[in-house]
């Protein structure tokens, strides 16, 4: 494991106080993903990592948010507040899990751009997924799908690192993994009606799959529900 991390200095950009921060080696074997893009790589969990916490105030954001600008509101709220808490070196998922809270926390604090809620969302639940904590991991994905229907509607792609295609799939995935099979169906059909879909071919294929099998699942639970 320690082969695959190293630690930086960073300045907090709250308190100023110095934050050693633990950093993933950028070369990472993928191993397998599952079809919402949460992605298993060999020997490390990146996503442990991806949040950056102050040990000496408590704030936390995104590796790519920590060293911006940060709200008043945020400042005013940690103002004079003093921790005790070190999220650096080799995390647990406990330790991974508030990280990902806290940056949260004070995202919506902040008022960040709803896909940056998202993303966060999204990544809690893989961990909450690898956890085997099946509840919480719905609750989070149902956030995540929240918060990037949001954006798609007032934000300019790329979201995320995402194509209008890839995002719209991905909410797809993520009403289909949260039971509403309707919502999924309709962004699946929008992936597949969408000219520029040719141009993505893996994310057409996954869409029309996953469209099949949400259809199944559809008419099996409402077979169910006429039985009752």
């Amino acid at each position: 494991m320690t082969g695959f991390l190293y630690e930086v200095e960073k300045n907090c950009p709250v308190c100023e106080e110095k934050v050693m921060v633990t950093k993933v080696r950028s070369r990472l074997t993928m191993v397998k993903q599952d079809t919402d893009f949460c992605t298993y790589y060999q020997g490390v969990n990146p996503y442990y990592y991806t949040v950056w916490v102050c040990p000496h105030c408590g704030f936390a954001a995104s590796e790519a948010d920590f060293g911006g600008l940060v709200h008043d509101k945020v400042k005013t709220f940690l103002q004079g507040k003093k921790v005790n808490i070190n999220f650096s070196g080799i995390r647990t998922r406990e330790q991974a899990y508030n990280a990902y809270r806290l940056a949260i926390f004070y995202g919506d604090m902040a008022g960040i751009q709803a896909s940056k809620l998202g993303g966060l969302y999204l990544r809690l639940g893989w961990l909450y997924r690898e956890g085997e904590q099946l509840e919480e991991e719905k609750a989070a994905l149902a956030k995540a799908a929240e918060y990037y229907e949001r954006a798609m509607t007032y934000e300019r792609m790329p979201i995320g690192g995402m194509s209008e295609v890839a995002l719209m799939y991905l909410l797809g995935e993520l009403f289909r993994r949260t039971g509403k099979l309707e919502e999924a169906l309709l962004f699946y059909n929008r992936v597949v009606a969408n000219p520029q879909a040719k141009m993505e071919k893996r994310i057409l294929e996954l869409a029309r799959d996953a469209w099949q099998e949400t259809r199944e699942l559809k008419k099996k639970r409402e077979e169910a529900k006429s039985q009752e």
